[in-house]
């Protein structure tokens, strides 16, 4: 038998005929074997072994990129096919649903599987062949794992840390110009793709098609990402890789997040503001001998681009007939817009930088998303002097003393909207006072016609007027008696 096993493989057959004298001579096996005997074997190789084997490692893949491999006192997470020599299975963690997770090096393994992990990398598949003194030895292992059996194990490494391991980050593209980059208290719109090391998804912004919005350093996120997301610029592509004691630990996370997993995102860095953040303003172009400039109240014309950061076209002026037009302060523009147009020449260019607060805010608009930062491009194409708020149209001197004879161009005692609209053209044209700007001046002498012509009759009576004329004096002197806005429009006599 010592010669006939000598050169045979594990699961390899022989067949082997031992005559007497290699076999038990002339003396036999009493009861067994009789003296003379020849004796034939059927053989199975289950299982070889030397003591001075050592682990025997096989690479089956591996993946192109290894940043960082297993050393001792790692947390590893692995699944393993587990067979002896002869392919018989002993244990698999696929059958079991979940990965084998334990420290390396630490002696929670066998020896064998504590060295032949040290080394991989994440994704890396192993077969690691373990001699039995490296194994369960002579006693075995239940009754699956015989005595002195070598045993197999391929093992797919699905990922692993260090309990010391801080965030790490990965610039993947970082624009060339960054005027500022994020910080604690800073509310980030970003899209991500989310993945386990082993490369599986679990989460992705992107599939619904909608940023991730949220203050970082302020423990709204996992402690990782609120680390990782420090010091991003506007438009950054970043790789944050986060070890599970700073995202989900032990417990993980639903059904898409095993325990003690290490995170991987990708994130692309859409907008961030601070909720302090004023409008930035960066002019582009400002004509010379610039002496007037837009102030609140005054009626101006101007064409704007309007963008999110990232480049998303959202709005332009230019794809209509003429440029936009609007009364500053009168709040028929986002506040960050009208704060942008004050203090403007016409011709004057500007790149106007809205935080969401003094845009559209959380809730966004039709075409804007919530919590947007918005990037104008604009340009003053005209502005016209306004008029102070309630009025529709001022004097630019004292109003003629016996107003209604004046207005009353016929002299039949009542002015009818006819009148009215000549009398007030006349004072424009001679320069005497102005009118509210607008792009339909006829609109705004009929609102004051029909706001002062009380009893809505058709025509001013002197009464009406008298009760304007009161009413302007005591707009004039606003500690005697402040009106309401709704009283006050249209008087300006």
């Amino acid at each position: 038998m010592d010669r006939g096993l000598q050169g045979m493989c594990v699961n390899e057959r022989r067949h082997l005929i031992v005559p007497p004298h290699l076999g038990y001579g002339s003396i036999g096996v009493a009861g067994l074997i009789p003296p003379d005997a020849t004796l034939y074997f059927d053989v199975v190789m289950l299982d070889i072994w030397n003591k001075n084997d050592k682990l025997q490692i096989t690479t089956l893949s591996k993946p192109q990129r290894c940043n960082r491999t297993v050393e001792n006192s790692d947390f590893v997470r692995y699944h393993y096919n587990g067979t002896l020599l002869d392919g018989t299975p002993f244990d698999s963690s696929y059958s079991k649903g979940s990965t084998y997770d334990t420290y390396v090096g630490t002696g929670w393994l066998i020896k064998g599987m504590d060295q032949g992990l040290l080394g991989m990398c994440a994704g890396e598949k192993r077969s690691i062949i373990i001699p039995p003194f490296l194994a369960y030895g002579e006693k075995g292992y239940g009754k699956v794992i015989p005595p002195q059996a070598s045993l197999v194990f391929s093992v797919l490494l699905v990922d692993f840390h260090n309990p010391k391991d801080g965030v790490f980050l990965e610039h993947l593209e970082v624009p060339e110009t960054c005027k500022r980059r994020a910080v604690t208290g800073d509310f980030v719109r970003y899209h991500y793709n989310g993945t386990l090391m082993d490369g599986t998804l679990f989460d992705s912004s992107y599939s619904r098609n909608q940023t991730y919005n949220t203050y970082i350093g302020k423990g709204y996120i996992i402690p990782g990402m609120d680390q990782g997301l420090q010091g991003v610029c506007v438009g950054e592509h970043r790789r944050v890789v986060i070890p599970p004691h700073l995202a989900y630990g032990e417990n993980g996370a639903g059904d898409k997040i095993p325990g003690s997993a290490v995170l991987i995102f990708d994130v692309h860095i859409i907008d961030f503001h601070n909720p302090a953040d004023p409008v930035e303003i960066e002019t582009v172009f400002r004509p010379e001998g610039c002496n007037v400039t837009s102030r609140h109240r005054d009626f101006v014309r101007y064409h704007y681009n309007c963008s999110l950061l990232d480049g998303t076209r959202l709005f332009s002026s230019h794809d209509y007939e003429k440029p936009q037009e609007v009364t500053l302060g009168a709040n028929k523009v986002i506040e960050g817009l009208n704060s942008g147009l004050l203090d403007m020449c016409a011709g004057e260019r500007r790149v106007l930088i809205v935080p969401p607060h003094l845009g559209h805010g959380e809730s966004g608009a039709r075409g804007v998303p919530g919590s947007a930062v918005l990037r104008f491009e604009v340009e003053l194409i005209s502005m016209e002097e306004g008029v102070p708020e309630g009025y529709l149209f001022i004097w630019h001197g004292e109003p003629p003393a016996n107003l209604y004879e004046q207005m009353d161009l016929n002299k039949d005692g009542e002015i009818p909207a006819e009148e009215f609209s000549t009398f007030i053209k006349t004072q424009v044209a001679e320069g005497k006072g102005r009118l509210m700007p607008s792009s339909d001046p006829e609109k705004v002498i009929a609102d004051m016609f029909q706001n002062q012509d009380r009893n809505q009759d058709g025509k001013i009576t002197p009464e009406e007027l008298k009760l304007i004329l009161a009413m302007s004096w005591l707009l004039s002197h606003p500690g005697i008696c402040p009106l309401p806005l709704s009283i006050l429009q249209g008087v300006g006599f």
